[in-house]
């Protein structure tokens, strides 16, 4: 029986607890036919002795992974189209050139973020100088994440050392390098952050309407941004309230 390719993506999804794909083995001493696909009890086929139905499931799993890019979403539809020894011949080998190729675009992707900081792009560099799949594949695996975690505690110093860091971005920083972890900083990098600088410059724009002595036109301007957006405020203690008429 052939199934479509649409079938054999519904039911591989559906059915990802029973059966499990594999994936061409990344290690320098693997052999490509290492690729296995387990079926209920069976301990596994290798990619040689698979039926055309195992074949297809089996490319059907990788592209229902929401981690494939587009170059092995374009070798895996090819050989679908293909021929047996199509599919066959991407499993045993093309699925890894297939996720080199999509590897390198993820570092430049990641090369071009604003929060890329000097260890994440040191590591990227050298990466590039000598390229391998598995170099490439391990590090987006557990090196990135290590050097992002790096590159983030330098950023969580380097926002401490700001002229304008308030009570509430400071307690929030030292809370997370009490117990810090990659995903909390990261985290609080791209949201907490923005949030606690905002309550920060909330206070400092309510203790310049507490001032006696400001202009009318400066009140009237910090009336009206002290319920804005983080943004806003922070756009306004750094220059909005040097534009106002005195």
């Amino acid at each position: 029986m052939r199934l479509t390719r649409g079938v054999l993506l519904v039911t591989a999804t559906a059915l990802t607890p029973a059966l499990l794909l594999t994936g061409p083995a990344f290690a320098a001493d693997a052999a490509p036919s290492s690729v296995a696909v387990t079926v209920a009890d069976d301990p596994g086929t290798p990619v040689d002795e698979m039926s055309e139905e195992e074949l297809r499931f089996a490319i059907a799993r990788i592209l229902a992974d929401p981690d494939s890019g587009r170059g092995v979403e374009r070798e895996a539809n090819e050989a679908l189209d293909g021929t047996v020894e199509d599919m066959r011949e991407f499993l045993k080998t093309g699925y890894r050139l297939a996720q080199f190729e999509d590897d390198k675009v993820a570092l430049f992707t990641i090369l071009g973020k604003p929060y890329a900081g000097k260890r994440v792009k040191q590591e990227i560099y050298a990466l590039l100088d000598a390229p391998t799949p598995e170099k490439l594949r391990t590090w987006l695996e557990t090196g990135y994440r290590l050097a992002q975690y790096e590159d983030d505690k330098v950023a969580l110093f380097t926002i401490l050392g700001k002229p304008y860091a308030g009570k509430r971005v400071k307690q929030e920083i030292y809370a997370l390098l009490d117990a810090p972890t990659p995903e909390k900083l990261r985290t609080w990098l791209e949201t907490g952050y923005r949030l606690a600088q905002a309550e920060d410059d909330r206070v400092a724009v309510a203790r310049m309407l507490a001032d006696p002595d400001i202009s009318d036109a400066l009140r009237a301007a910090a009336e009206e941004v002290i319920d804005g957006t983080p943004e806003e405020l922070r756009y306004f203690l750094e220059t909005g309230r040097y534009e106002v008429d005195k």
